[in-house]
């Protein structure tokens, strides 16, 4: 049985946590909650700016200290893409909800993201795009409850198969 207090997001830059995430509050009834803009908000400072000043460590410390501390009920959370680097944050959310992987192959990926420096986006020194997504997809594995695979999806297919999987009666969360 699921805990269907909260519904995390978890996945790659580009993947759709945060789309996904306030439509699923509109038809759910459940609140929103960006993690990348509550720490923005923490911090007063947007995240690239976060990461050019802190480096990529010091950014994962502050992600993994704010999401550890985002206490909510009955909302949808999405995450940034670097969440699953924060042991705190990650077991925070196991235990207030049920987290869900929005999955995208590689290639699919590369094309939805455009400037990924100006998205925010966790890359360390000399690190492409192919060598990240290679280093996250265990994390987000490892962590899911429900891994959601949106390959060849839009929105609204990604969106019916998340209510699928989290609000039918024959799935036993309800």
């Amino acid at each position: 049985m699921s805990n269907l207090n909260n519904i995390i997001l978890i996945g790659m830059p580009g993947a759709g946590k945060s789309t996904i995430g306030v439509i699923l509050a509109k038809v759910s009834g459940y609140h929103f909650v960006d993690a990348d803009i509550v720490i923005q908000q923490e911090e007063g400072r947007l995240l690239k700016d976060i990461i050019a000043s802190e480096g990529v460590d010091g950014f994962i410390d502050v992600e993994n200290r704010i999401n550890a501390g985002i206490n909510t009920d009955k909302t949808i959370i999405a995450t940034g893409g670097s969440v699953v680097y924060g042991k705190e944050a990650m077991e925070h959310y196991k235990k207030i909800g049920t987290i869900v992987y929005l999955k995208l192959q590689y290639e699919e990926l590369e094309k939805r993201l455009g400037d990924i420096k100006n998205r925010g986006v966790v890359l360390r020194e000399g690190q492409d795009l192919k060598a990240l997504y290679e280093e996250r997809c265990p994390l987000y594995e490892q962590y899911a409850d429900f891994v959601i695979d949106e390959t060849g999806e839009g929105v609204e297919e990604t969106l019916e198969k998340v209510n699928k999987k989290l609000f039918t009666k024959e799935n036993n969360v309800l």
